[in-house]
C-alpha cells in the first residue's frame, strides 16, 4: 500500500471536513488536509487521518461506510466520528488521542487549534450553502 499526503485548499474537500482518506482503485491510501495557519496543525490531521484510516481498515469498517455516514452527518455542532452512531467512532476517537498527544508533544495549544478547524467548517457551509441557493 502506497500512502499520499495532500495539502489543499479547504474549500477543495469532497465535503465539509478538514481531513480526509480516501482508498484508490490500487487500494493506496490517499489523505487530503486542508491547509491551515501553521504546518503542525496540517501534520496534527494527517496523523489523525492517517490513524484512523489504518484503525478503519484493520477493523474491517470499509470508507465506503466512513464516507455514506459523514457525507450525510448534518450536526455542526460537532465532528463526524464523535457522534455516537458513527460507525467508526471508536477508531476516530483512538486516532484523537494519537492526536492530542502529538500536540502535546509539540507544544500547540489544543483549544486554538480546534477552534481553527472549527472556523474553516463553518466557512466551508457558508460557501457551499451560498452557491446551492444561487443554483
Amino acid at each position: 500500500m502506497k500512502i499520499t499526503i495532500d495539502f489543499i485548499p479547504h474549500l477543495e474537500q469532497r465535503y465539509n471536513t478538514c481531513g480526509d482518506w480516501v482508498l484508490d482503485q490500487n487500494g493506496d491510501l490517499n489523505i487530503h488536509v486542508s491547509r491551515m495557519s501553521s504546518t503542525k496543525r496540517e501534520q496534527l490531521v494527517a496523523v489523525h487521518e492517517l490513524v484512523e484510516a489504518l484503525l478503519c481498515l484493520n477493523d474491517g469498517i470499509t470508507q465506503e461506510e466512513v464516507d455514506a455516514f459523514d457525507i450525510s452527518y448534518r450536526d455542526l455542532a460537532g465532528e463526524q466520528g464523535d457522534a455516537p452512531n458513527a460507525p467508526y467512532r471508536e477508531q476516530h476517537c483512538l486516532a484523537t488521542g494519537v492526536e492530542r498527544v502529538l500536540a502535546a508533544v509539540m507544544h500547540e495549544q489544543w483549544l486554538d487549534y480546534e477552534n481553527e478547524l472549527i472556523d474553516m467548517t463553518a466557512v466551508y457551509e457558508g460557501h457551499h450553502s451560498g452557491e446551492e441557493q444561487s443554483e
